[in-house]
């Protein structure tokens, strides 16, 4: 418990019969050693460097912190698990976060506290919005292409939900999530994991609104960069929409879009489903999946279309999902086109590292552009942390959930020195994940 001392002290029993006594007077300690491997990954990509040039100078007179060390500090402020303004305050003289954003451990200035960080966020308008988008698609275009033009792409739509913190900008009541919330569109590349955009939209808003917007202005980036490159895309059924239909069909994109049921959808389905339990009942497996197609028109379509669907005996009773496509490959089969759909599942993962290791859900500003920028804030530190995870699977490394990854790699506990000629940097010695560490620096090494 605390004591009366200035600086609070806090005793503890133990097993050994000397009691423990802390305090928070370590000095120079930080407990996130692993930044420098953050600033390498933002060395290599830019982001924040890229974003920083689209936010636009509010300031006037002498300036103490650029755009760029401001953007630096929140991005890896973020990606360490601080995703509250308000841990400025105490971060900004922690040393180690002082040398990645470019000051001396010691001797150079503290960085930035809470409300120079509100104005940072608060300095965007719509414009400038327009403006960190683009410039999160080129480190996109710019990482993708690193290894040479690739076969395709494919690109994975998601929606999900973004519980508010008071009345901000923009909030509404979503009846299928039972909150008031944002409903942000994300854009995800379903081959590398990669994160085009994240687009903030209100909280009442349609899956699928914004997202033509999204496509007419990304597509011809994309063909200008790779022309003639297969494009493909999923979605479900939440983006189930005619006019996406009709824009993929002009454009030449490959989509497969789920559908939600209806009956007459159901009434198609059902001789496949009664096969389907006819073969569970003979052979007394636990389940029977067998995929089949057919071509439907709904009341609002031009055209009948090329649907694919599931008919699966469970022992819980039938399922059915539906899956429409212009997808017309004589190679690719019912089952082939409906796997190639059902792997976009994979995208809840990346959501979940954006949201839960990123807490891109925290979007707590008053203003709706704030928090449109604050959602590129956590994006850039999904993609650095991303960046680290891929510079560990390609040494060899198990593949690591992103809050896993920060754990093990950044979260370990140090002392810094400020000498003559460098910064020492002395690290935990019981730390567990030291191996990871040489793995890294075997795939990037330092000076």
């Amino acid at each position: 418990m605390p004591t009366d001392s200035a600086m609070p002290m806090y005793r503890f029993a133990t097993e050994t019969g000397l009691p423990l006594v802390a305090s928070f007077d370590g000095g120079r300690v930080t407990s996130d050693g692993g930044l420098p491997w953050l600033e390498q990954a933002e060395a290599e990509l830019g982001l924040c460097r890229a974003l920083a040039a689209c936010v636009p100078e509010w300031r006037r007179g002498p300036v103490i912190h650029s755009l760029e060390t401001l953007v630096r500090q929140r991005v890896f402020q973020i990606a360490c698990g601080y995703e509250d303004q308000d841990d400025a305050d105490t971060l900004r003289t922690d040393p180690l976060f002082k040398l990645v954003c470019g000051r001396l451990p010691e001797t150079g200035r503290d960085l930035a506290s809470q409300p120079t960080m509100s104005r940072l966020e608060n300095a965007v308008d719509r414009h400038a919005c327009a403006k960190l988008a683009y410039a999160l698609v080129d480190v996109y275009l710019a990482r993708r292409g690193q290894a040479g033009r690739p076969s395709r792409l494919r690109l994975d739509l998601d929606s999900t939900d973004d519980p508010v913190h008071g009345h901000q900008e923009g909030e509404a009541y979503h009846a299928y999530y039972g909150q008031h919330m944002y409903h942000p569109l994300l854009l995800f590349d379903g081959d590398t994991d990669q994160l085009l955009t994240a687009v903030l939209r209100p909280g009442n808003a349609h899956a699928s609104r914004g997202v033509l917007l999204v496509l007419k202005r990304l597509v011809p980036l994309l063909r200008q960069r790779w022309p003639g490159l297969p494009i493909e895309l999923r979605a479900d059924s939440g983006f189930a929409v005619p006019a996406l239909y009709d824009y993929c069909e002009a454009q030449a994109i490959i989509y497969r879009i789920g559908l939600i049921p209806n009956r007459r959808l159901e009434a198609l389905a059902a001789p496949l489903l009664a096969q389907a339990k006819q073969q569970r009942d003979q052979s007394g497996e636990e389940k029977v999946r067998l995929v089949g197609e057919t071509t439907y028109r709904a009341g609002s379509w031009p055209k009948a279309r090329r649907v694919v669907y599931k008919a699966e005996a469970l022992p819980k009773g039938p399922n059915t999902r539906f899956v429409v496509t212009n997808g017309a490959d004589p190679a690719e089969d019912a089952a082939a086109c409906y796997d190639g759909y059902v792997e976009r599942g994979e995208a809840e993962q990346w959501i979940k590292d954006l949201k839960r290791a990123c807490k891109a859900d925290r979007l707590s500003d008053c203003r709706f552009w704030a928090n449109q920028f604050r959602l590129f804030l956590h994006a850039a530190a999904y993609w650095l942390l991303d960046t680290l995870r891929r510079w560990l699977e390609s040494a060899g490394a198990a593949r690591r959930q992103l809050d896993t990854l920060r754990l093990q790699l950044l979260k370990v506990g140090g002392r810094v020195r400020q000498l003559l000629t460098r910064v020492r940097l002395h690290l935990a010695s019981s730390h567990p994940s030291q191996h990871l560490w040489s793995l890294l620096a075997a795939h990037r090494p330092g000076p």
